[in-house]
């Protein structure tokens, strides 16, 4: 099932979703480089990255949701894709509660804000398989045409040409 929101040929979800999820996982690594190291520098850094990741999470959600309104209902596909959409939802509440729990002082976050992240950051990778299920083993977001020898999608020729 092709994507129904595309820049340039591409699905433009798929194209969006990698920056809230470096983003958010960076965070998760700065975090846990602080708890080593006891710089609070590296939250300081956490915390933007938080704040950048839920943006591009906001950009991103509203095109999987017009794709996945255009899946058929009562199939597996409709099933997953409310998964990974209702998962991702509940990953930027998550990681909003805990930027919001640091904005008094970000180099410093406390075990919750802390917990809420690497929760977060646990159920972004539950979601993230539950996308690759999506377009992987379902073809959501995938050229109907699609082929091994199928033309760039900046030609005037169909894939399935």
């Amino acid at each position: 099932m092709e994507s129904r929101a595309k820049l340039f040929g591409h699905p433009l979800h798929q194209m969006l979703i990698v920056f809230p999820l470096g983003l958010l996982a960076t965070a998760l690594a700065f975090d846990a480089i602080q708890l080593v190291t006891g710089n609070g520098f590296w939250s300081v850094l956490a915390y933007w990255m938080i704040a950048a990741g839920i943006v591009m999470g906001l950009l991103a959600a509203p095109f999987g949701l017009i794709d996945w309104l255009a899946i058929p209902g009562g199939t597996r596909a409709k099933r997953v894709g409310a998964l990974h959409g209702g998962g991702n939802v509940v990953v930027l509440f998550l990681y909003l509660a805990s930027w919001l729990m640091r904005t008094s002082d970000p180099s410093a976050p406390e075990a919750p804000a802390l917990v809420l992240a690497f929760v977060g950051g646990g159920l972004a990778m539950v979601t993230g398989w539950l996308g690759g299920e999506l377009v992987d083993r379902l073809a959501i977001g995938v050229d109907d045409g699609a082929h091994v020898d199928a033309p760039s999608s900046l030609s005037t020729r169909r894939a399935r040409d």
